[in-house]
C-alpha cells in the first residue's frame, strides 16, 4: 500500500499567471472530483498595491462546462494595506466532500492592482491509488520513504 500523500493526489494546473489590474475576475480550469473527497486551490500573489482586495473563491457545478455557483464559506480574502506587503503570500480554500462533481477555482481583484501568479489545484483522497497523474499536467511525481543520504 502506498503511504505517501503524494500518491492520492492529482495534482493539477488551473491557470496561468493574472497580470496586475484592480478589476481581475478569472475563472480557473474544471476540476473532475468523481473519485475523490475533496480539492484545495493555491494561489500566490505576486504584487499588491494598497488598499488592493485579493480573493479566491471556490465554485460548483454538475457538469464540467456549466454555470458555476460559488461555495458558502471556500473563500480565501487578502487587503493590502501597503504596497507589496502581500507579495509571495498565498490564498488557498480546501473544499471537502462538495456536492457536485465539478469544482474551480475564481480569482479576483478589487480597489487597487493586485497580480495573482500560477493556480494549481489539487484533488485529494482518491479512491484508487497510486493516482494515475495527467501526463500534460505532471512531467514527473518522486516519492520516496524513509531515503538513505545521497
Amino acid at each position: 500500500m502506498m503511504q505517501q500523500e503524494a500518491n492520492g493526489v492529482k495534482w493539477m494546473y488551473g491557470q496561468v499567471a493574472v497580470a496586475a489590474a484592480d478589476d481581475t475576475d478569472s475563472d480557473g480550469a474544471a476540476l473532475d472530483m468523481q473519485d475523490y473527497d475533496g480539492a484545495f486551490f493555491v494561489v500566490p500573489i505576486e504584487d499588491s498595491v494598497a488598499t488592493g482586495v485579493a480573493t479566491l473563491t471556490a465554485k460548483q457545478c454538475d457538469t464540467s462546462g456549466g454555470i458555476y455557483a460559488a461555495l458558502s464559506g471556500a473563500v480565501a480574502t487578502a487587503t493590502s494595506a501597503t504596497n507589496d506587503d502581500l507579495n509571495t503570500k498565498l490564498l488557498i480554500v480546501d473544499v471537502y466532500r462538495p456536492q457536485e462533481r465539478y469544482l474551480k477555482a475564481n480569482v479576483k481583484s478589487v480597489t487597487a492592482n493586485i497580480a495573482f501568479g500560477t493556480l494549481y489545484q489539487f484533488a485529494y483522497k482518491g479512491r484508487k491509488s497510486p493516482v494515475a497523474q495527467i501526463a500534460a499536467e505532471v512531467a514527473q511525481l518522486t516519492c520516496v520513504a524513509s531515503p538513505a543520504e545521497a
